[in-house]
Formats: C-alpha cells, structure tokens, sequence
C-alpha cells in the first residue's frame, strides 16, 4: 500500500507546535505530509500559550516551518487528508478562495478532514459544519452555532469524515483519531 499523503493547510501566525507536531507525526507513521501556505517559502509561525491571570490565550513567536508548495499548486485528489492548523492564520485563510476549493473538493471525494483550533474557521467558512458535531477552541464555539454545527465540549470530536480538536493540548485525543481513521480504507 501506498503511503498516505497528508495535506496540512496553514500560514504565518499558524500555530508552531500544531503544524511541527502534525508533520513529525505524520513522518513517524510513514505517511507523506506537505505544507501548503499562500507562498512556498520559510512560514512565520506562533504560540499560543495559557498563562495564568489571563482571560484569554497569549502568543510569543514560534519555530518556522517550510511550506513546499503553494495552494495554487495543491492538486486535492493526490491527497488521502487535509489537516487545517489553528492559530491566526485561519482567520485571514478563511477569505483565501483557493482554500475553500480544496477543501470543498477534498469533503465531496470522501477524504479524511482534521481540524485543530481555529482551523475550524476554514471548515465554517467552506460551509461545512452545518449539522454536524465538532469541537474547536471554545471562544470559536459561537461561530459553530452561528454556521450551524453543535460546539461539543469534548478534546477531539469525530462526525463523518471530519474529526476536529480544540487546541494543542488536545493533541493525543486527537491523534488517536486521526491515525485511527487513516487505518481505514
């Protein structure tokens, strides 16, 4: 059997431990990740972190990663999955029309679809939540009700083809989902 191929979706201000954790994982278990951004270049990556006395997440720079291909040059059908990365850049990677396409196209052939965090912004964006249960951090959960998706407060939540996670420390509920689906035919 072929190797699986992993498309990971993300951008500067992604989220550095999210983007690095994917594609290591993916690499440990012989599959073949690409990152894919707006430019193939050195990616400026983020972490958001929990500190106490905050009401909200904080964000230091993080490692660069390099993504090797454009979304131009993304060919969905040679991809088995996508994997949407949180952090900022899902935010303005929501407006990118291009995104939206592989996704959409990915959703319709069936594929496996993962996203972390914010990353459940380009899954709402492609209208793709509608009906369905997932999880994302929980200040985006407003967002899920407004497209029309059930916000459940579990650390990853698996609906059809689409498992979705609330932040990096979802990461082993997560994962196990993850490899478990791309086991399966």
């Amino acid at each position: 059997m072929a190797p699986r191929k992993i498309l990971i979706i993300t951008g500067d201000a992604g989220e550095s431990y999210e983007a690095l954790y994917a594609f290591h994982r993916f690499l440990e278990e012989e599959m073949e990740p690409t990152i894919a951004a707006p430019s193939a270049r050195r990616l400026h990556l983020v972490m958001h972190d929990f500190e106490p006395g905050w009401d909200t997440y904080i964000e230091r720079p993080g490692y660069g990663v390099d993504a090797r291909v454009t979304f131009d040059q993304v060919d969905p059908a040679a991809h088995d999955a996508v994997l949407l990365i949180g952090g900022r850049a899902p935010e303005y990677l929501r407006h990118n029309g291009r995104v939206l396409e592989i996704v959409r196209a990915m959703h319709a052939a069936g594929k496996w679809i993962f996203s972390i965090c914010h990353g459940i912004q380009i899954l709402i964006a492609a209208g793709l939540v509608q009906g369905l249960n997932v999880t994302c951090y929980e200040n985006v959960r407003h967002e899920v009700a407004l497209a029309g998706g059930v916000w459940q407060p579990q650390q990853a939540v698996r609906d059809g083809r689409i498992v979705s996670a609330q932040t990096w420390q979802s990461h082993p509920d997560f994962y196990r989902e993850v490899f478990g689906c791309l086991r399966q035919a």
